[in-house]
């Protein structure tokens, strides 16, 4: 039971270095106790036990934001039913995340039974062995429908210099610099008693290392940003709560609220204005027909990045469109990452009576194509929408294809106060891995622009 306990509670302290608290030093250690607690024991049974406790810690504490989508009410959903339905979404996403250590753990507990236990070079090939592992095992679980909390999301946005690493091979990178610091600290104080001269060795290299990982980030850090022609832009953050966004009032003040800060900024000469994930919450034919927005494009001839709803063969999208300054579309960007649950309901054909008692989506998104680029007046742009800012590949795509920037909108009005803050966190990472400016966009929490080098110039 104590190592039950002390594997759970290293876990959250590793949680704790993500936002909202942000004590990514915490990071660099606390996974070294369920490196010693699993290498200890050779029980797959026992060390299952040991990854889950550690998993559900780590993965229940940095996605406990999501009971924040109670209570549904506005949805229709009764109050109790709202409840089950938060508790079923963060136990299943705690549990999906707690599964990523567990097969690590299955790994490393195979090596090793069937390794012979020596000292010195294999110790460091034991830890060179950790860092691949858990390493592939977060790669394939970034190409999922569920991926958000990488080891890498402790590191920021509070650690600039270590998310540099990010410019050599994106999240994995960072994630590596975290297992090996962790690995050789836990090595180290496995042989401590039977061989000190070692073990002070390995935490020599283990200080060493964690040095030369910052000195290679400060290096990265102080690089001269690429020339570049700035653009003035203005961003509107429109603080429509959800339990009238998708009602007649919601409708109303979205249409009064955007026209008004389109207009304002038009008259603080900006060259492109960008609206939030779903800001005018209808669909993109029917801008045209009523309402205000639109006469105001006309009006004062600036081109805007508005988010609505778009419609393919009967279904609908959650997009972005680009509008030049003469309303017309110059081009439309379909979310490709969706929420399960949330925006639709997976295994549908098999599973759809069941998980729709579950869900409070009456119907379902479709996913926008993976080879998207949008041209806008001001070169190719790089898009992300909400829950995509997770997914490193979709931005890497867009920014070999010739990103030239990045734009990420989000709506972040219904969970807890630690999901726009390590949303936050998700788009500075992409800033930095892309080497790209970012400017970050939501109805609720931070707005923001960013540096391509993590810098945060401006934040709502």
């Amino acid at each position: 039971m104590n190592k039950i306990l002390l594997a759970f509670a290293s876990g959250i302290l590793m949680g704790m270095g993500s936002e909202p608290f942000g004590w990514w030093f915490l990071s660099w250690f606390t996974l070294s106790p369920l490196w010693v607690l699993i290498t200890q024991d050779k029980s797959y049974k026992h060390n299952i036990v040991i990854a889950f406790s550690w998993g559900l810690g780590y993965h229940g504490l940095t996605m406990s934001w999501i009971l924040g989508i109670h209570p549904m009410t506005w949805l229709g959903v009764n109050w109790f039913l709202s409840l089950l339905i938060a508790l079923f979404c963060w136990l299943f996403i705690s549990l999906w995340g707690a599964s990523l250590v567990i097969f690590w753990t299955l790994a490393m507990t195979f090596v090793q039974n069937t390794t012979p236990r020596v000292t010195g070079y294999w110790l460091l090939l034991r830890v060179i062995i950790g860092v691949a592992f858990w390493g592939g095992l977060e790669q394939l679980y970034s190409f999922t429908p569920l991926w958000w909390s990488s080891l890498s999301l402790t590191q920021s946005p509070g650690n600039l210099i270590i998310l540099q690493l990010g410019q050599i091979s994106g999240f994995a990178t960072i994630t590596a610099t975290l297992m090996t610091i962790n690995g050789l600290i836990a090595e180290a104080v496995m042989i401590y008693r039977s061989d000190q001269k070692n073990s002070k060795g390995i935490l020599l290299i283990a200080i060493l290392l964690y040095c030369l990982f910052f000195l290679v980030g400060w290096l990265l850090y102080q690089r001269p940003l690429s020339d570049q022609k700035a653009v003035k832009i203005g961003l509107i953050q429109g603080n429509i709560p959800n339990e009238i966004k998708l009602y007649p009032e919601g409708f109303a003040q979205a249409l009064e609220g955007y026209t008004r800060g389109y207009k304002r900024l038009a008259k603080e000469d900006v060259r492109l204005v960008i609206t939030p994930e779903t800001a005018l919450p209808f669909f993109w034919d029917n801008l045209t027909k009523y309402g205000s927005f639109y006469p105001a494009i006309l009006e004062e001839k600036i081109p805007v990045l508005l988010g609505a709803f778009g419609s393919v063969d009967n279904n609908y999208t959650n997009s972005l469109f680009m509008i030049d300054s003469q309303g017309k579309l110059l081009g439309q960007y379909d979310k490709t990452k969706l929420v399960p649950l949330g925006e639709y309901i997976p295994f549908e054909q098999i599973l759809g009576r069941i998980i729709s008692r579950l869900s409070p989506i009456k119907s379902s998104l479709i996913a926008g194509k993976s080879d998207q680029i949008v041209e806008t007046p001001f070169g190719k742009v790089i898009l992300g929408i909400c829950y995509e800012s997770a997914y490193g590949d979709l931005f890497r795509r867009q920014t070999l294809a010739g990103g030239e920037y990045i734009v990420t909108a989000s709506n972040n009005a219904h969970y807890s106060l630690g999901m726009p803050a390590q949303h936050h966190a998700q788009d500075v990472m992409r800033a930095i891995e892309n080497d790209r400016w970012a400017s970050r966009v939501t109805n609720t929490g931070y707005s923001a622009i960013v540096s391509p080098r993590g810098d945060v110039i401006w934040q709502s």
